[in-house]
């Protein structure tokens, strides 16, 4: 009787040490001394302070001696989220980017997409995309795919092979005047995109699941939008987009659509703005447009780096918190030139810094707040935080664990520091060298468990 309230899960590791975190109240805690236990379902059993092992290991069935005990300079964090990244793009991350927008779409992007119909490609851009990124620390990626069904489910199995946890899209644009043979009917995007869902759905990967993927409206005629809205509504799915990303676009939308009141209208007349909704960019929403991403639930993926190498604008995500609408960060590969979650937390500050430039009175972010938007807010973005996002028991373990001091490591310590201004020295200085271990749903995936052939 004395074990009869011992829980039933079975613990497979506790890990003792600095734990960093976000939650809804607070930008940053800070748990030094703490023991974190991971169940064999990859969820955090317990999170609790280090005096309480003994009771623990009684409790939870697990030997003191079993406990991971992080070094000095070591912390965990959740995992990063990458609420926007084109994985094809990876293709030609780092350059071509000397244009705007729909130029940029036209002379590179869309040529080099139409080769993802060659599998062998695919299998080689799409393997390198999610090694980088995980190296990198992105436990959780939203990806735009191409509009080739089989490529995309292609990109699915490799992020479940590699243990990533992801939102895959087939892209879907029958509208394209620029670049004629790189488009779809109506019919086919409707029916390669329901193929696309029930291949997906039917292949039951644990952390991989599909997303419905207009391109943007420009690309979408209004009967292939309406279309889309209700087959993620019948299905349940998230929903991506871009939506206000330059003045241009947002121009040539209206004349398109000359019967919305603005761009956010045009995805509400067709059902594409719900609570499981994340759009890039709106850097040009207007106030009443974000009344209506919170009204609905819809949240924003904030991509600085792709909006400054674009020319595109800049967000004042300070005013996206105000109205309350969730926002995460995006790498937007390859508008974006870094596939790191970390330079998305550099680039949002330099952001922020600038507008402070523009008008001293503007309320600046700070680096607590991004830490949250990388973290917890991309997680709240893509409506899985109830599932990770943080270190609150039931979630499953989506970590990073950091060495701040890597040996080879872009970061020199002259002195012992508090973990506040660790955790500030790995955002602002932080690479791949300083992740030690990356794990997501309790199961190591970095370092890779064994070498792949590409």
């Amino acid at each position: 009787m004395a074990n009869s309230n011992r829980p039933t899960t079975k613990i497979a590791n506790v890990y003792r040490g600095t734990f960093i975190h976000s939650t809804q109240q607070t930008a940053l805690q800070i748990l030094e001394d703490e023991l974190l236990g991971v169940d064999t379902d990859g969820k955090i059993a317990f999170i609790e302070r280090g005096a309480e092992l003994d009771r623990l290991s009684r409790t939870f069935g697990f030997s003191p001696t079993e406990v991971t005990q992080l070094a000095q300079h070591e912390f965990f964090m959740p995992g990063l989220v990458d609420t926007h990244i084109h994985a094809p793009q990876y293709s030609y991350i780092g350059t071509a980017l000397d244009m705007p927008l729909l130029q940029w779409l036209n002379t590179y992007t869309f040529p080099m997409e139409s080769h993802f119909k060659d599998l062998k490609f695919a299998h080689s851009v799409y393997s390198k995309v999610v090694k980088r990124t995980l190296r990198n620390g992105t436990t959780t990626a939203c990806y735009f795919a191409t509009i080739h069904t089989d490529a995309s489910l292609l990109l699915g199995q490799i992020a479940n092979d590699f243990g990533q946890r992801a939102l895959v899209g087939k892209v879907c644009m029958d509208r394209n005047d620029s670049v004629k043979h790189y488009k779809e009917t109506n019919q086919e995007s409707q029916e390669e995109t329901c193929r696309f869902i029930a291949e997906l759905l039917n292949k039951k990967y644990p952390l991989v699941r599909p997303v419905v993927t207009p391109r943007f409206a420009l690309y979408c005629t209004a009967a292939l939008l309406g279309q889309l809205g209700t087959i993620a509504k019948d299905n349940n799915l998230h929903i991506q987009s871009h939506i206000g990303e330059t003045v241009e676009d947002i121009k040539l939308v209206q004349e398109l659509f000359p019967e919305s009141e603005s761009y956010t209208d045009v995805y509400l007349k067709h059902n594409l703005l719900t609570d499981k909704t994340v759009m890039a960019h709106g850097c040009y929403l207007s106030d009443e447009e974000l009344v209506l991403f919170r009204k609905t639930g819809a949240s924003l993926s904030h991509c600085p780096n792709s909006n400054i190498s674009l020319c595109s604008g800049m967000l004042d995500v300070r005013n996206v918190l105000k109205h309350k609408v969730k926002l995460g960060l995006g790498t937007d590969v390859a508008g974006g030139y870094s596939a790191s979650m970390l330079d998305a937390v550099r680039r949002t500050l330099d952001t922020s810094k600038v507008l402070t430039i523009q008008n001293p009175e503007y309320d600046t972010l700070n680096f607590e707040e991004v830490f949250r938007l990388a973290t917890l807010g991309g997680s709240q973005a893509l409506s899985l935080d109830g599932q990770t996002g943080n270190f609150e028991v039931g979630k499953d373990f989506d970590a990073l664990r950091v060495n701040v001091a890597a040996p080879g490591g872009p970061i020199d310590l002259v002195q012992c520091k508090e973990p506040k201004i660790l955790l500030e020295k790995f955002l602002n200085l932080g690479d791949d060298r300083n992740i030690v271990e990356v794990f997501v749903a309790g199961r190591k995936v970095v370092p890779f468990a064994e070498p792949t052939t590409e």
